[in-house]
């Protein structure tokens, strides 16, 4: 009897073939998962690393010029995992945290104030300035970029204003709600009392208080840099909303209005605002290092949306 023998498949000759590929696929996922863990733990990380760099370069800067330096720094930052804009403002948490510095430096030590800022509340920007101007040591603001409106204020308390060729200061009249005090006021010009809304009525008493409140204030912190009428008369320039609230004031425009103003920006200050690229949220935007032991006082650490009134939209 004739059989006919059947071969069956060469398993043997299959399975290397599918090892292999299951290695590979292996390898693929631990290398996937590798990448994961390591951007995860950069984006971690990242804040940690350069809130080092930064201290460095204050502590350094610190020590050169035997001076308490802070950093007043208020830009728009990215959250890292989810890309939102973040911008910050002068506020409430920023002049306690200026104003527990200040409190804790003795009075003869110098204040250096580095100082990048849109503005921002009335009220902290004055606590601020009222503090940095009754310091008995000298004040000197370094201003790398721009200090508009509530920075301004706060500049103008200084003994001494060092900006960037290119670095300007602005306007310090107060805005209501999302609306210039001068505008509102105007309207009640333009207006007859009973084409107004109670709303607007009310909001334009505010506004006429703002204005003069805030060009009195002004004029105080000009008194120590020129004459009582000079320096009502640019108090009155500054805060009357004869421009924009984001016009920019450049270093020659603050000279010809009488504010001293020099251009001799140290490079450590430059230093510091590269370490502010789009960084990740939950960072404080006051800085500072506690002076050394021996050369005056040690600090505790550091400190937004504009309410009403403000000076910064």
């Amino acid at each position: 009897m004739n059989t006919t023998s059947q071969s069956l498949p060469d398993s043997g000759a299959q399975q290397p073939k599918r090892s292999w590929w299951a290695r590979i696929g292996h390898g693929v996922r631990i290398i996937f998962w590798t990448v994961v863990v390591l951007i995860i733990a950069l984006q971690v990380l990242q804040p940690y690393f350069r809130d080092a760099a930064r201290t460095r370069v204050l502590q350094n800067f610190q020590d050169e010029r035997h001076s308490q330096v802070i950093g007043l720094i208020h830009r728009q930052d990215t959250v890292s995992l989810l890309g939102l804009p973040v911008t910050s403002y002068i506020s409430i948490d920023d002049s306690e945290a200026v104003l527990r510095l200040i409190r804790r430096t003795p009075p003869e030590q110098p204040i250096d104030l580095i100082l990048h800022t849109p503005g921002g509340l009335v009220l902290a920007a004055e606590q601020i300035a009222r503090a940095l101007a009754e310091h008995k040591g000298k004040v000197t603001v370094f201003i790398p970029h721009y200090a508009m409106s509530g920075g301004t204020l706060i500049a103008l308390a200084a003994n001494e204003i060092v900006m960037d060729p290119n670095a300007v200061l602005g306007p310090v009249d107060p805005q209501i709600g999302d609306f210039p005090a001068v505008s509102i006021v105007k309207v009640l010009e333009a207006k007859k009392p009973d084409q107004i809304s109670d709303e607007t009525m009310m909001l334009a008493d505010v506004a006429k208080k703002a204005r003069v409140q805030v060009t009195s204030f002004v004029s105080d912190l000009l008194l120590k840099r020129m004459p009582k009428d000079k320096a009502a008369e640019l108090a009155s320039v500054l805060s009357e909303g004869r421009w924009t609230h984001d016009y920019p004031i450049t270093v020659q425009q603050a000279r010809e209005f009488g504010i001293s103003v020099t251009t001799d920006m140290p490079p450590a200050v430059y230093d510091l605002m590269d370490l502010y690229p789009q960084a990740g949220g939950g960072r404080p935007s006051v800085l500072y290092v506690p002076l050394r032991h021996g050369s005056g006082a040690s600090g505790g650490g550091p400190g937004a949306s504009p309410s009403v009134p403000s000076v910064a939209e």
